[in-house]
């Protein structure tokens, strides 16, 4: 009988993981066969890639923050990817996978993960376009014209900001 066991502490961490909250057992019926998949909630990726029994090459997490501590920041840019793409899917909507990409080349260029709020552009503080594209328009030009900033409008992202369409121009002398 199972009675016994509903008068356990909610504290009590039967077996496994403290951090872990909650885990689902999900099948998988997508491929035609049964596949079972166990899914977690909380953080602890390192400590359920090390559990016996779990195959660590075949675990993932939507946690980008903790996939770039446990396993680097190529993988975490992976993670932004499949998550981008896989909530776009699940809305209806579709995006060439190559501006995702573009996206988490951005977010993930710095060797860390910056999120695109204007504390994680602000770390990008190459471009006086890209902060000014997105919060406090006026402060971030205002401040460019200040203190002589120049934006030489060389990334993909400044460029598209800045015209719809990237054209090049070139000087010459025409010495007839």
């Amino acid at each position: 009988s199972l009675c016994p066991l509903s008068f356990l502490p909610l504290s009590v961490v039967v077996q496994g993981i403290p951090e872990v909250s909650r885990a689902v057992i999900h099948i998988d019926e997508q491929t035609g066969k049964n596949k079972y998949k166990l899914l977690v909630e909380g953080d602890n990726l390192r400590s359920v890639m090390a559990t016996h029994g779990v195959n660590g090459n075949r675990t993932t997490s939507n946690n980008t923050y903790e996939v770039e501590k446990t396993i680097g920041i190529e993988a975490a840019r992976s993670t932004i990817i499949n998550e981008i793409q896989y909530t776009m899917v699940n809305h209806g909507m579709s995006i060439d996978r190559r501006h995702v990409m573009l996206l988490a080349d951005l977010m993930s260029y710095k060797g860390e993960i910056l999120g695109i709020t204007r504390f994680g552009l602000a770390k990008m503080k190459e471009s006086v376009l890209m902060l000014a594209s997105f919060e406090k328009t006026a402060d971030h030009l205002f401040d460019a014209a200040y203190f002589g900033q120049k934006d030489s409008v060389c990334g993909e992202f400044q460029a598209s900001s800045y015209c719809s369409r990237v054209t090049e121009i070139q000087l010459f002398d025409n010495k007839e």
